[in-house]
């Protein structure tokens, strides 16, 4: 038999950040590519793995973006964004658009431009073109919701992210 606490009987407690990212990392994740353009035309690209489907009708997804990553401030101005998912394939992809600074992350890599003119990252699983409808702040991120407004799925398997590191899906 089961008891059923009250709410004054709980004890919470904080956790630290390492544990809270131990946790999390525990959940294997795929990996993605956000890109967009500024005013000046200059694309931009960052790897993402914060990255879910919220609704089908309409078609909507979020991401997660930090405060301080370095197309924040770009994506709470610029309402369209696009979406690369990575192949396992792809990991030096990955691992290029997560570094710092922005610059030369295209440089040598095959891509297309979307009806929206951002980048898509030839190759990968699937292509989104997005634009933003909401964006709420939400601790050290901001969840940016938006509405797909194309979708590309192609044939691979995906490069997933697992306890710090990445990894195949074997099927």
């Amino acid at each position: 038999m089961t008891r059923k606490k009250g709410a004054s009987e709980f004890s919470l407690q904080m956790i630290d950040s390492d544990t809270f990212r131990s946790v999390l990392g525990r959940f294997a994740s795929g990996v993605s590519i956000v890109t967009a353009r500024d005013d000046a035309g200059v694309d931009h690209g960052m790897t993402v793995s914060a990255f879910a489907s919220v609704s089908l009708e309409p078609p909507q997804i979020l991401i997660c973006i930090d405060h301080s990553a370095s197309m924040h401030d770009l994506l709470l101005d610029h309402p369209r964004f696009g979406i690369s998912v990575l192949s396992s394939e792809q990991e030096a992809y990955s691992r290029r658009f997560a570094t710092d600074p922005d610059t030369g992350r295209f440089d040598g890599i095959a891509y297309s431009r979307g009806d929206s003119g951002v980048v898509l990252i030839d190759d990968a699983l699937a292509h989104l073109e997005c634009g933003v409808k909401q964006h709420l702040d939400a601790g050290d991120h901001t969840i940016f919701i938006a509405e797909v407004e194309r979708a590309e799925p192609r044939q691979g398997r995906p490069l997933l992210y697992y306890r710090g590191g990445y990894a195949q899906l074997e099927r």
